[in-house]
């Protein structure tokens, strides 16, 4: 038996995209580091969804019944069952612990999920009397908060379910705290701070700040001591920099959830209105958490009922400061910090690449960079010519692999001599795929017409989800399948050009696509995310740098023209023109096909709440097609293209989540 094969059956569907990965990442590197560092979580029954194509390239959700054959690595704790109130609806939440084991078992942490049940199981009565789906009611709703990972929330019950949702999740984690602070320490809950740190990832456990305080108040501890307890306990990390990804809830939706979690939240709000008052704050409105008494602003109750607010990369923690927590920076300087991400070097060089695991052993002598990734800056004065052939068949041999898991799941043939282009995430406006695809269409005219010359086979990859209710990103999907049937099909060009989107991208395909990869896409515009901030540590001459900048994009927002730079450019023009002009679907389609015609509108003329051309991919185009191609050009030269590879290798050592967890450690846990 191959285990490799168990991978499909086992893949366990945790986490949503880039911070579920970054959890797992933190829990590796802490547990290989001896950092006691334990993670919580929801169980849920069907993860995030499966991913499938329909005949006509759009997406198609199914359920992700990871646990269907068992789940042989999880521990059921009904000893350590807590109960959770909310408003008509008590659930119990037991834990499932899986244990994070520390690479070669240094030692062992605790991922703790929860999974939602029933007080009340069976109604028998209400059976009797033939109401079965009343027998059933309370059963069904316990479950449901843990059937699916992030419900659609475009009406007001699934947003009810995210609330639920996040409520469960922080107030059963630190029930579960609290318990075991008693047990190792006695009754003093004043003194909780001192033996634990809470880092909210993200906003969406924010919750967890007035719920601690509720539960201090319960046991009856006064507001004042409790919040100061809270905020002691608590520390925030902040992912996006996009203030409309910043999450708000309705006020009224809030206390459906909880009038006991809200009393606290109006609790803070006043508690921060004196601070500001005596602070002499000159626009308190700008620091709201409650919004003129209808929206809960959950970044800012983050940033207020917290010890220290960071930002995960230097740019990124910088935007913190001067533009989306300036106010907060103004009058909490001492609390902004940086921790830029990393992942864990033990699965993502030394579980999926053995080969090149293999070859960096050979030449540096030792595998200490499995746990040090920093060792690897002793390969920068090995790079030679001897060094890059050597890389070249390792590299040749990932593809081979990819090329064939691609033939067998997507029934499309990439030739593995071909250029890899990858550019896999999840499926957002603002990551750019739509700019991707643009460029690739222009291509494709461009080979046609026979005007592009110099251009090495290459084959463009994509992997992303789209949230089911997200429909412009459900339509970029469409598009880029409709380019790849097209490109595929045509014997003029697919010799030298393939596309394909793979189905259902998870962590177990990127363990076999980033391998393979020649070149990675991190296009997003400036400023929206911390991808590219290794381009500092390998060299700006071993990467492909384009675009606007921060300062520049925020020069041009007031005036920004997208229909001057379509008109002026030619190419540019007729790859957009493509989404409107029926050369995919006719113009005129129902609207779920029409949605092709809205992509080029919200372009050209905004959309919703979105200005034309919000993500700035027309401006940004002419900058991304040149190092795009250049990019492609570039490998041509295998050697040299070798040489800047192990380059960005060898200066990936700043990139491990060791380092990460490491400085969350020294600078933010072990100081109350």
């Amino acid at each position: 038996i191959d285990l490799a094969d168990l991978e499909d059956i086992e893949d366990a569907a945790l986490g949503n995209g880039g911070l579920g990965r970054l959890a797992a990442c933190f829990l590796d590197s802490a547990a290989t580091h001896d950092i006691p560092l334990d993670g919580y979580g929801l169980r849920y029954k069907y993860g995030l969804f499966r991913q499938s194509f329909d005949d006509n390239g759009a997406q198609c959700e199914d359920p992700d019944d990871w646990t269907m054959f068992g789940d042989p690595w999880s521990v059921r704790r009904d000893d350590l069952a807590q109960l959770v109130h909310m408003k008509g609806l008590d659930v119990w939440a037991v834990p499932y612990d899986m244990p994070i084991i520390g690479y070669e078992r240094r030692s062992i942490g605790t991922l703790r999920l929860w999974q939602c049940e029933s007080v009340n199981e069976f109604d028998f009565d209400a059976f009797n009397a033939q109401d079965y789906a009343a027998a059933c009611r309370d059963k069904n709703a316990a479950e449901d908060i843990t059937k699916v990972l992030y419900p659609n929330d475009t009406k007001k019950a699934g947003k009810l379910m995210r609330l639920r949702q996040q409520y469960v999740l922080v107030s059963a984690s630190l029930q579960d705290m609290l318990n075991a602070y008693r047990q190792r320490h006695g009754e003093d809950l004043a003194r909780f701070a001192e033996f634990h740190a809470v880092q909210l990832n993200d906003t969406h456990p924010t919750m967890a700040i007035p719920e601690l305080i509720r539960l201090m108040m319960n046991e009856g501890y006064d507001f004042n001591t409790a919040f100061s307890v809270a905020r002691r306990t608590f520390r925030y990390t902040n992912h996006t920099v996009m203030r409309e990804a910043l999450e708000c809830w309705d006020l009224k939706l809030m206390n459906e959830l909880s009038p006991e979690l809200v009393a606290v939240i109006r609790r803070i709000q006043a508690r921060l209105n004196r601070d500001l008052k005596k602070a002499k704050v000159a626009d308190p409105a700008s620091y709201a958490i409650i919004d003129e008494g209808k929206r809960v602003h959950m970044a800012n109750l983050a940033v207020y009922g917290s010890s220290y607010t960071n930002g995960v990369a230097a740019i990124h923690s910088q935007i913190l400061k001067d533009d989306v927590f300036k106010e907060w920076y103004a009058l909490y300087p001492e609390r902004f910090n940086n921790k830029t991400n990393g992942i864990t070097q033990r699965r993502w060089l030394g579980l999926c690449n053995p080969e090149l695991t293999a070859l960096l052993f050979d030449a540096m002598g030792t595998d200490g960079f499995l746990t040090d990734l920093y060792a690897l800056e002793a390969l920068k004065p090995m790079i030679d010519d001897d060094l890059a052939k050597r890389f070249i068949e390792v590299k040749a041999e990932k593809k081979r692999q990819l090329a064939q898991l691609i033939l067998e799941r997507e029934g499309v043939e990439i030739p593995p001599h071909f250029v890899f282009d990858v550019q896999v995430k999840r499926l957002h406006e603002y990551k750019r795929q739509l700019l991707n695809a643009l460029s690739i269409l222009d291509i494709y005219y461009e080979l046609k017409a026979g005007t592009l010359t110099d251009f090495p086979a290459t084959a463009f990859i994509f992997g992303a989800k789209s949230a089911p209710g997200y429909r412009r990103a459900k339509a970029i999907i469409r598009f880029i399948n409709h380019i790849a049937a097209m490109v595929n099909a045509d014997e003029d060009v697919n010799d030298k050009l393939r596309v394909v989107f793979v189905q259902n991208y998870n962590c177990s395909y990127a363990e076999h696509i980033i391998p393979a990869a020649d070149i990675s896409e991190q296009i997003s515009p400036a400023g929206t995310e911390a991808s590219g901030t290794g381009v500092e540590q390998a060299g700006e001459e071993n990467n492909f740098v384009f675009g606007a900048t921060v300062d520049e994009l925020n020069a041009i927002k007031a005036d920004y023209d997208p229909v001057a730079i379509y008109e002026a450019d030619p190419n540019l023009k007729r790859a957009i023109d493509a989404l409107g002009d029926g050369s995919f679907e006719p113009a005129d389609a129902p609207m779920e096909e029409g949605e092709l015609v809205e992509l080029k509108k919200a372009l050209l003329e905004g959309a919703s709440w979105h200005q034309p051309d919000h993500y700035f991919l027309l401006k940004d185009y002419a900058s991304y097609k040149e190092a795009k191609l250049r990019a492609i050009r570039a490998t041509g030269d295998k050697v040299a293209f070798a040489k800047m590879c192990l380059h960005n290798i060898a200066g990936a050592g700043k990139f491990s989540s060791d380092r990460t967890i490491a400085e969350y450690w020294d600078e933010l846990w072990r100081r109350p």
